[in-house]
């Protein structure tokens, strides 16, 4: 923007006006901006069990932009991890998602999913005896719904033919669940503690890497 010669100068009611003006377009131009940012990532949530090495292997892969952990699917609001511990919550142990679909397809993380836990055993992972261990995914629309149920097919397949027993996994709707974050010590637990616990049984049969839905 130009301003005038000093003969052609504006009132300083003008000059206040066009201040104005140029301020409402930069705050437009950032809107959009962030408005297109939401646009374009999405949300996942993902329960294999203790949720600190899940939340570590999800956030080493190219496209997710943020992980938190917390607690999904029970009766009780804002639920302690001691209270989810008790079984009678309901809770299971959540992984939430941001990701970049244009970096990273939603089938590729469920094949991470799939593979980085049993989700044959039932309220189990290894020694992790309960409900909130349970294998879930919530979905936040009706495409992650239909992806998650195919790509479970797909490696029930796969575990048959492996003489292993059936998927257990509860794939739900997100909408109406509310998640509940997780107390700040178990916020990239291992990255605060690298060699801390880890545990996640695995069936030991990989996805079919040529399978894309």
């Amino acid at each position: 923007m130009h301003m005038p010669s000093e003969g052609n100068a504006l009132s300083p009611e003008l000059r206040g006006l066009v201040g104005w003006y140029w301020a409402r377009l930069s705050a437009g131009a950032k809107n959009r901006a962030y408005c297109k940012t939401l646009v374009m990532n999405s949300t996942a949530y993902f329960a294999t069990g203790c949720f600190w090495g899940a939340e570590r292997r999800f956030w080493q892969m190219a496209g997710v932009l943020e992980t938190s952990v917390g607690y999904m699917g029970g009766v009780r609001p804002n639920p302690s991890y001691e209270q989810i511990c008790t079984g009678l919550t309901g809770h299971a142990e959540m992984v939430k998602l941001v990701f970049d679909p244009a970096i990273i397809s939603y089938h590729r993380l469920l094949q991470e999913f799939w593979t980085m836990h049993d989700p044959t055993t039932l309220n189990r992972q290894g020694g992790d005896i309960g409900s909130q261990y349970r294998s879930c995914i919530y979905t936040t629309d009706d495409a992650q719904t239909a992806t998650a149920l195919a790509s479970r097919d797909v490696y029930q397949a796969v575990l048959t033919a492996a003489d292993l027993g059936e998927i257990c996994t509860e794939i739900l709707s997100a909408e109406g669940v509310a998640y509940y974050l997780a107390e700040e010590y178990h916020q990239k637990y291992l990255q605060k503690n690298p060699n801390g616990y880890d545990c996640h049984s695995s069936t030991g049969v990989p996805y079919p890497e040529t399978v894309e839905i």
